[in-house]
Parts: structure tokens; C-alpha cells; sequence
């Protein structure tokens, strides 16, 4: 089998359970960001990152894997998708609250940045927003199920709190935003 089909050359591609869209449409948007989240998560994992950073980032991988194969589906197109549910973001909020007890409170804005994990970290973060929002803008013209918007809220704050980590487990410190005066 080749990598290539000519299926896309006019600007056009296959939906998973079936269907054609332009490559434009909001749903490709969607799992789009979804995908490079997924792929800058792997950037992640390549990156020198402190060992209790990978197990978390390995089990959203295959989480957004998931959610993606789930945008990708117009309604029930494919019925025997692995969904999010609940217990996905009450991991996502566990992980948040453990990696957050080895950091001291945040007393001003940060940063991206410290250590290239924080850094590569923060792009995720910043990755994972951007995929919000288009999952919202697809939300406005299809079914999208509320925990999905949930868990990607989740994810984002939990990649913030996995930056910050990755700075604190070398003892490098949150790059500290300076108000203007």
C-alpha cells in the first residue's frame, strides 16, 4: 500500500466512518490541532524531560489519538470509537494536583520558557489552546459532547503545571513576567 492515494489533490479529504469534506472545514481544523498537539507531546517526550513527566504525557498521547479518531466522525460514524469520558479528566485533574504539591504558589504571570522541556512544554500548552478553540468553532456548527471541551480545558492546565515541573525538577526557576512600569 502506498502513503500517497491522489485522494486529497483538489482539496479534499476522507472522514473517518466515511464522508468527504474540503480540507478546510472546521472539523479538520479540529482533529488537526488535535493531531499537532499529539505531535508536539512527542517533541516533548524526545526532549530531556524530567522521568516523571513521561508517563502522563504518554497517556494523553493516546487519549488525543482517541479524541481525534472521535472529531474526525460526523454524529456516529463510527460507532465503535474509543471515547473520553469522565475518568479522563478526573486523571488529568489528579496529575494537575499531584505535580502542583512539589511546586511553590504561583505569586506572578510566567514565561514560557527555563528549560527546553518547560519551553517545548508551554508550546504544547499553547498547541492545546489553539485546539480548544477550534474544537469550540466546530462545537457552533456540530455535535461536539461537552466532555471533550472539558478535557482539553483540563489538558491545557495540566501542561502548564507539567512546564513549570520540568523547570522546578532541575531547580531552574519560572521565567517571572515583569510588569512594565
Amino acid at each position: 500500500m502506498k502513503i500517497y492515494t491522489r485522494t486529497g489533490d483538489s482539496g479534499q479529504t476522507g472522514l473517518y466512518g466515511g464522508g468527504r469534506v474540503r480540507k478546510n472545514d472546521p472539523r479538520i481544523a479540529a482533529f488537526g490541532s488535535i493531531d499537532e498537539l499529539n505531535a508536539q507531546l512527542g517533541v516533548c517526550r524526545g526532549a530531556d524531560l524530567p522521568p516523571a513527566l513521561d508517563e502522563p504525557l504518554a497517556r494523553l498521547q493516546h487519549e488525543l489519538f482517541a479524541l481525534g479518531a472521535e472529531l474526525s466522525s460526523p454524529r456516529d460514524a463510527a460507532p465503535h470509537s474509543i471515547l473520553l469520558d469522565g475518568d479522563d479528566i478526573t486523571a488529568a485533574e489528579a496529575a494537575i494536583d499531584w505535580f502542583e504539591e512539589h511546586l511553590s504558589p504561583l505569586q506572578a504571570f510566567i514565561l514560557p520558557g527555563g528549560t527546553p522541556a518547560s519551553a517545548a512544554l508551554h508550546v504544547a500548552r499553547a498547541v492545546c489552546r489553539r485546539a480548544e478553540r477550534d474544537v469550540c468553532a466546530l462545537a457552533e456548527i456540530a455535535p461536539v459532547r461537552g466532555t471533550v471541551l472539558e478535557y482539553l480545558n483540563r489538558v491545557g492546565d495540566l501542561l502548564f503545571v507539567l512546564a513549570r515541573y520540568a523547570n522546578h525538577a532541575v531547580g531552574k526557576s519560572d521565567v517571572l513576567w515583569e510588569k512594565k512600569s
